[in-house]
């Protein structure tokens, strides 16, 4: 009986198929919407994450703040090495802590120059922030020691600098400082805040701070916390010691930030998929309407086919096979929607993400979610014309002209 009843609404489908298509285009477009929205919205919570991933791993940025004194704001004290150290022996969670100082420099290598941030630190930084060497080597602890005037340079500052020649073994000019480029880090692209992570070019701390600044000044620390430590609870262990080390009284405001770039990532991602859900509720609206489309063009067959439908009744069809044939069309027609939107969904958000340079997720459930709803629809939205056609008086129905 299904059976039969599946292959009657087909073919008032097919016999009608212009009036079909357009009464699915409202469960069409509101399931392609759904699809589309909410894979977007997943495939730009992946893209943050993943930017956030290429600032370090498990990373924390220590800085200093500022320090309210007398009413106003005033820098606060930067940091010391006796800072990193302690943080080194007293953080239990940190695998890897890099100090850094940085200057604005112009680097020159024979007609070429470029303006940029020269970074002093130690080997710890190519760990925490996740660089690797395409070529050349790192520091080592004598050269790191005894300020040497050497330098790993970036990717873009490589291909603006010296092109297509070999720049290990050249003398890069920084200010008035020569030094000698030994590396060159692995490229990493842009960040999510939009900064070159390439166009940097890596000193020994000494080196900057004796050479180009004449301070002893840290002016940050990044951490790397160990896997599977928590980086919430590294970061609480720092600001304990360092509000201890920079002798701020209890309840006292914090001279310095930490940062903790899995905070960030969860912010965002969270804010991402607040607004993927806000924008998937408003495409399931037209779900809603497609509903109320197919409901009205039921009634209109029921009305055009009251006469066929006193002809099933008179010759012993029952109200409830008159209601089934009818919520079985309306069925048919909100899943095929359903069905088309998905696929047209899918296409839709590919073409987004590949022209937004973001990941295409897969969202099995919304999938499942979506075309379940629109056969819900169906039932739902078809049950008055079924009920309506189902209750017709078959001498009335006869008479129907």
């Amino acid at each position: 009986m299904i059976r039969a009843t599946l292959v009657m609404a087909l073919r008032e489908i097919r016999r009608n198929t212009l009036r079909s298509f357009l009464t699915m285009l409202g469960i069409v477009i509101g399931v392609g919407a759904v699809i589309a929205l909410t894979t977007i919205g997943e495939g730009a919570t992946a893209r943050v994450t993943q930017d956030i991933a290429k600032l370090g791993n498990n990373l924390l940025i220590v800085q200093p703040d500022r320090s309210r004194r007398s009413g106003g704001f005033t820098p606060a004290a930067p940091f010391r090495q006796t800072d990193v150290e302690i943080i080194r022996q007293e953080v239990t969670g940190a695998e890897a802590v890099a100090p850094t100082a940085n200057r604005q420099a112009m680097a020159v290598w024979g007609n070429r120059n470029r303006q940029l941030s020269a970074t002093g630190t130690t080997n710890d930084y190519l760990t925490v922030r996740g660089y690797t060497l395409s070529a050349g080597r790192s520091f080592m602890e004598s050269e790191e020691n005894s300020s040497s005037p050497l330098c790993i340079i970036g990717a873009t500052v490589r291909t603006e600098l010296f092109g297509g020649s070999d720049p290990i073994g050249q003398s890069i000019r920084l200010d008035k400082l020569s030094c000698e480029v030994i590396g060159v880090l692995g490229a990493k692209g842009q960040s999510g805040m939009g900064q070159d992570q390439d166009d940097v070019i890596l000193l020994p701390l000494r080196t900057v701070q004796r050479r180009m600044l004449g301070t002893n000044d840290v002016n940050a620390i990044y951490v790397s916390a160990a896997e599977g430590r928590s980086t919430a609870q590294v970061k609480s262990q720092m600001e304990s010691l360092l509000r201890q080390r920079r002798r701020i009284p209890p309840g006292g405001e914090d001279d310095f930030s930490v940062r903790d770039m899995a905070e960030i990532a969860a912010a965002m991602s969270s804010a991402t998929g607040v607004l993927t859900t806000l924008l998937g509720a408003i495409a399931g609206v037209s779900l809603l309407v497609g509903g109320i489309g197919i409901m009205n063009i039921m009634l209109v067959n029921v009305t055009e086919r009251t006469r066929e439908i006193g002809i099933r009744l008179a010759i012993g069809a029952r109200g409830r096979e008159v209601m089934l044939q009818f919520l079985v069309e309306a069925v048919v027609l909100s899943t095929l929607g359903g069905v088309i939107g998905i696929l047209l969904g899918l296409f839709g958000s590919y073409m987004a993400t590949r022209s937004l340079q973001m990941p295409f997720v897969l969202v099995p459930d919304v999938m499942g979610l979506a075309f379940v709803f629109s056969a819900l629809v169906g039932i739902g939205f078809g049950y008055l014309p079924a009920h309506k056609a189902a209750r017709l008086n078959p001498i009335e129905a006869l008479r129907h002209e």
